[in-house]
């Protein structure tokens, strides 16, 4: 169906299962009516509820919730997200416009969402291949002497220790979730990593995903659940900087840009 028989078709008219609000009585979710059925979940088991139509028990729940907080709540206003935060109050703008412009560079290649993604499906690839009777030494071999990358979720732009690793792997041995199968892989290529190259090491990117992919979420579901897992150190930036000069915000004199264009010069007129 295209053209004018699909737009006839769905004027005014959307079918959904994902739920519909009925005004003065209640709001049905996947299902489930949210004044009765869900009331009393916590704001991220809703999320995920949406995001996957699951429903977490209270382990994958803290789970949840603390990879939001160990990895992503950082209210450094050095980090590159953060920093537009913090300009966005300096320029005397709205916290809903800092979030939302926060989000949007949250999706960059090497540091954002797309490293996530990337990290994600690389670790479930690498778990198919070791069912599928490769070894982890041949994947990473594979990944860095043939395709001459990285692999995605391992290395760090600045300094090779991640410092989120052990808190997080402190977590998933207590919830017990140090056993599944994308969790062992992600720590035992970080050794065969320490064997080869010593400052090439497991990032957050990387076991974090591993951890979600235990816990069976999709590439795509993973990508949703983790878009917004920045805005707790965003806001804190952001509430740091709104009551401070505008314009404050790390200044930077003309003598310090290394200008490598044209010469100064006069335009004729």
């Amino acid at each position: 169906m295209r053209g004018s028989e699909l737009l006839t078709k769905s004027e005014d008219n959307w079918v959904t299962d994902m739920g519909a609000w009925f005004g003065g009585d209640r709001v049905i979710f996947r299902g489930k009516n949210l004044f009765t059925d869900l009331f009393d979940k916590s704001w991220m088991e809703v999320l995920l509820y949406g995001i996957t139509g699951r429903e977490f028990d209270q382990s994958q729940m803290r789970l949840w919730n603390s990879l939001w907080v160990l990895c992503a709540s950082f209210p450094e206003p050095r980090i590159w997200n953060n920093r537009v935060a913090s300009l966005t109050a300096t320029a005397k703008s709205t916290g809903s416009l800092a979030i939302s412009a926060t989000t949007a560079v949250s999706e960059a290649t090497i540091y954002g969402k797309q490293a996530d993604y990337a990290a994600f499906e690389f670790i479930t690839r690498a778990n198919k291949q070791i069912e599928g009777g490769e070894t982890l030494e041949n994947i990473l071999n594979v990944e860095m002497k043939t395709k001459r990358i990285i692999p995605p979720g391992f290395g760090r732009p600045m300094i090779s220790v991640d410092e989120r690793i052990p808190p997080v792997i402190k977590l998933a041995e207590e919830l017990g979730f140090d056993k599944g199968a994308h969790f062992k892989i992600a720590v035992n290529l970080d050794k065969l990593l320490v064997d080869k190259r010593k400052k090439l090491r497991l990032n957050i990117a990387g076991l974090a995903a591993a951890l979600a992919a235990d816990q069976g979420l999709s590439p795509r579901e993973y990508y949703y659940y983790v878009i917004m897992a920045f805005s707790a150190g965003n806001l804190a930036c952001y509430q740091d900087a709104v009551y401070k000069p505008a314009g404050a915000f790390f200044p930077l004199r003309c003598e310090k840009v290394s200008y490598q264009g044209k010469p100064h010069r006069k335009w004729e007129i």
